[in-house]
């Protein structure tokens, strides 16, 4: 992508909840905007959505839509990002895609820009933003791989409804309404009551009895990190949470662990924010971590049997680092060579 002072930017699902975040943090972030080209389905087209004090018209996303522009931000789907991710870059743009669609093309970087900006090539054309669920335990595994070289991971995840989108936000409102006034929950969204509950599926079912969200844990992690050999063994839960994943990992090592020393690595990390003062009640919470760019780490303990073992508990914001923050710091290293 050629330098210049300002950049010409479509945003692709820019009505939905990860769109609207990324138009607050390309203004907060002051990126170097020339033309912002808000991009939806012919259902949301035509309403407006503001950027910088005004407001901008929504236009229907079609294939002539990337002429002219540098850079395609997508947040619409796995559908949409197969069929026109193509169709940007080949029209010219880079295009950084929030979907799982390309996460594992074997020639398309998997882009966490605090741990791996080096695998982004001199002319990208498609360059993959990983899970909201992966990034923020990638953001705390990579300085303890680099220092103790991780053997095993086992998480479990506790993620907030607003990974599946704003239907699923307004479904939880609706929900708990209907359970306090004691009234029949209305499904919609999710296949059970997601109110007062915890559903331990996220995406749909494998043969193996894992569900796609747990192998993009798997996978992800393995191609961020650049190392095969590493075990993770993953289970995924929806909890009745607006805003922000929380995960518990457990991080089996080669190396032993000094937990006092892994304090002060993680406390250093780019990125990380260290909450570890459990005598004072301070630990990683979702509704701290809500609207925040950091990811937080506490509840730092060694494992009770293995000296090579320690125990974590992490929450981002899955709107902000976890999708649309991440999104647009790789957008920010293009612009930046």
């Amino acid at each position: 992508m050629k330098k210049k002072t300002k950049y010409d930017v479509a945003v692709v699902g820019a009505t939905g909840a990860v769109g609207r975040t990324m138009l607050s943090i390309l203004e907060e972030r002051k990126f170097p905007i020339g033309r912002l080209v808000p991009l939806a389905s012919s259902r949301s087209a035509g309403k407006q959505v503001e950027f910088n004090g005004r407001k901008i018209t929504v236009e229907e996303l079609k294939a002539g839509s990337f002429a002219g522009l540098d850079i395609a931000l997508f947040s619409a789907g796995g559908s949409i990002s197969r069929e026109f991710c193509p169709i940007a870059a080949q029209a010219g743009c880079v295009v950084i895609d929030n979907s799982s669609a390309f996460r594992m093309e074997k020639d398309i970087p998997l882009v966490v820009p605090e741990i791996n900006p080096h695998v982004i090539g001199e002319n990208p054309g498609i360059i993959a933003n990983p899970n909201c669920s992966t990034i923020p335990m990638v953001m705390v595994l990579k300085p303890i791989h680099d220092r103790y070289q991780i053997k095993r991971v086992v998480v479990s995840t506790y993620q907030s409804v607003s990974g599946t989108g704003q239907s699923a936000i307004e479904e939880l409102k609706a929900q708990t309404g209907q359970v306090l006034k004691e009234q029949p929950a209305t499904k919609d969204v999710y296949p059970h009551q997601i109110a007062f509950n915890c559903l331990p599926h996220i995406d749909t079912f494998l043969d193996s009895g894992y569900t796609k969200e747990e192998m993009k844990m798997v996978n992800e992690t393995r191609k961020i990190l650049e190392d095969d050999a590493i075990q993770v063994s993953p289970t995924t839960v929806r909890v009745p949470v607006f805003y922000a994943h929380s995960e518990a990992v457990n991080v089996e090592t080669e190396q032993e662990i000094d937990v006092k020393e892994l304090r002060k690595i993680l406390s250093e990390a780019p990125g990380v924010r260290l909450v570890d003062s459990p005598g004072k009640t301070e630990y990683p919470l979702a509704v701290d971590a809500a609207g925040r760019d950091e990811v937080m780490v506490g509840r730092i303990r060694a494992d009770l049997d293995n000296t090579r073992a320690v125990n974590l508990w992490i929450v981002a914001d899955n709107l902000r680092k976890g999708a649309a923050l991440n999104a647009i710091q790789i957008a920010e290293v293009l612009i930046r060579r």
